[in-house]
């Protein structure tokens, strides 16, 4: 059995596998509304397009897991981005590994604070939102359209993610 221990979600370490979405004033931001809004502007890149897609708000709800939480699945999807952006004001974990065939060994761990998003590049392996201390909502954007955008693996959950 293998434990993960998560390492703190930022920008630079996360960039291999998408986006993060947070105020961050080194990123490109300006003043809108009369000067009652700051703008935090293009924060990810939104990618659904191929084969006709269109993109999808959605509002996921997720469930924490047991601790220490073992990981029995990964999926990733082919043809789109995915995004999270958590609702609340809890932190959560985001597990994750590079394009191609599903690398066990590549597999990585992020606590990720609420208010810090995360935009999957398509095609990274991840596994689905999870929650941590309390059930908790992110709003999803994603990818509606034709074709199949979802791979899934199922894994033997000898990776385990190290309690929180």
């Amino acid at each position: 059995m293998e434990k993960i221990v998560p390492e703190i979600l930022t920008r630079e370490a996360f960039a291999p596998f998408g986006d993060v979405i947070e105020v961050d004033d080194n990123r490109q931001h300006f003043t809108i509304n009369d000067g009652f809004t700051e703008r935090y502007h293009d924060l990810a890149k939104v990618d659904v397009e191929k084969n006709n897609g269109r993109t999808l708000i959605n509002i996921f709800r997720s469930t924490p897991l047991a601790q220490p939480i073992a990981i029995k699945m990964m999926e990733r999807h082919p043809l789109s981005s995915q995004a999270f952006i958590p609702l609340g004001n809890e932190p959560y974990l985001v597990v994750v590994a590079p394009k191609g065939e599903l690398d066990l060994a590549a597999i990585e761990v992020f606590i990720a604070q609420s208010n810090q998003g995360v935009n999957y590049h398509a095609g990274t392996w991840h596994h689905y939102c999870l929650a941590l201390h309390q059930r908790s909502d992110f709003l999803v954007v994603d990818r509606g359209g034709e074709g199949d955008n979802c791979d899934v693996v199922e894994l033997d959950g000898n990776k385990m993610i190290a309690a929180q």
